[in-house]
């Protein structure tokens, strides 16, 4: 499937709020009101200009079902089409795009947002097994990413302490990009030592956070009235692995490689190489190695040099998922960070960026898996 380029997609707009451990103050409607207002403001695009809502979100997370149904004024959905896509966003963001590439409408708005301060993320994670046989034996989201870790370190003849370069960059990163609070986290007791689920650390895993993400698409001739430099959607995919553990591979992730094989070739058969940044997002210091690898910017177990001696790639610049991960949100994070980037905006400045890989995950263990390529025109 290829874009027709009369119909091409533009990444118009985005905002997100500051991500946060607790938003103790402010509730759900509050944070997507302030993302849907920031996104809008300056475009010369009024809510009753978009044609469509979808939103991405979690019933469970929210602890009640149909919990859009509560959101739909903040989201500017009122007496509009609107959609609720439980996965991240960025499979939302995949959904719009299409809608207005098959020409069904002109203006979209994609609205992610969390807040797992208030309910219980690991039974949020167990609540996804099946529960008859995986989650009997005590199986959770810690230590799935523990059998994961021990099997891949063995295959890559790597240590534990290797993993402090990809938790180290994500954090000092995660320090200078103010749209993530970090509160100090990595001087806490124990932070870099206290095992979870062997042989992973506190600092190997990704820390849920509160927050909120907008992103305004539209078709092309609509995108060059809002700004000079709109950032392209390419092509797009996603897949999804086995859900039982045991059977998926062990030191691989086949889903985002197939993700990322139909996204590269509906970009015109683009090749990692032809990309200079990359957004990925991953719930373990070893899954955003396995990511970068599936994506084909590192060989099998290679991942880690891309840690150690960079060679032109960002990756993740914004620090990535590991200091915030705004479960639903994290990958149209990804997404806002990229585009945001490309497009020059200000505070979000990166030297002859023109292309861009997003990556999202989803389900247990990082079973699922969506890629979209970005370009913005020289």
């Amino acid at each position: 499937m290829t874009l027709s380029t009369t119909r091409r997609v533009a990444i118009a707009s985005s905002a997100q709020t500051a991500l946060a451990p607790r938003w103790s103050d402010r509730q759900h409607i509050d944070l997507i009101a302030e993302v849907v207002g920031r996104t809008l403001k300056g475009t010369g695009i009024v809510i009753d200009d978009v044609d469509f809502v979808i939103d991405s979100g979690s019933d469970f997370l929210d602890g009640r079902s149909i919990s859009n149904c509560g959101f739909l004024g903040s989201l500017g959905a009122h007496h509009k089409e609107e959609s609720r896509v439980e996965e991240d966003g960025l499979w939302a963001l995949a959904y719009a795009s299409d809608k207005i590439a098959g020409g069904s409408a002109e203006v979209g708005l994609v609205v992610a947002y969390s807040k797992p301060s208030e309910g219980n993320v690991d039974n949020y994670w167990t609540g996804l097994l099946e529960p008859f046989i995986q989650r009997p034996v005590g199986l959770d989201q810690h230590s799935a990413a523990g059998l994961v870790a021990r099997r891949y370190l063995a295959s890559a003849g790597m240590d534990p302490d290797d993993l402090h370069d990809v938790s180290r960059q994500a954090w000092e990163r995660a320090e200078a990009n103010a749209g993530v609070l970090t509160d100090g986290a990595v001087d806490q007791d124990g932070f870099w030592e206290d095992e979870v689920a062997s042989p992973l650390r506190r600092s190997d895993f990704s820390r849920p956070v509160d927050g909120a993400v907008a992103v305004l698409v539209c078709r092309a001739d609509i995108a060059g009235d809002v700004t000079e430099r709109p950032a392209w959607i390419t092509g797009h995919g996603s897949a999804i692995d086995q859900h039982f553990l045991a059977a998926r591979s062990w030191d691989s992730l086949p889903a985002a490689e197939a993700a990322a094989r139909a996204a590269y070739r509906m970009a015109g058969d683009t090749r990692p190489s032809d990309y200079d940044l990359i957004e990925l997002a991953a719930t373990s210091t070893v899954g955003e190695l396995m990511v970068l690898e599936a994506l084909g910017f590192a060989d099998p177990f290679g991942g880690i040099a891309r840690y150690r001696e960079p060679d032109g790639l960002s990756v993740n610049p914004s620090g990535g998922a590991l200091p915030a991960d705004p479960i639903m949100a994290t990958g149209l994070v990804r997404l806002h960070e990229a585009a945001s980037r490309l497009m020059g905006r200000p505070g979000f400045e990166t030297a002859e960026a023109r292309r861009a890989v997003v990556h999202g995950t989803g389900g247990f263990a990082m079973q699922n898996h969506c890629v979209l390529t970005l370009e913005v025109d020289e």
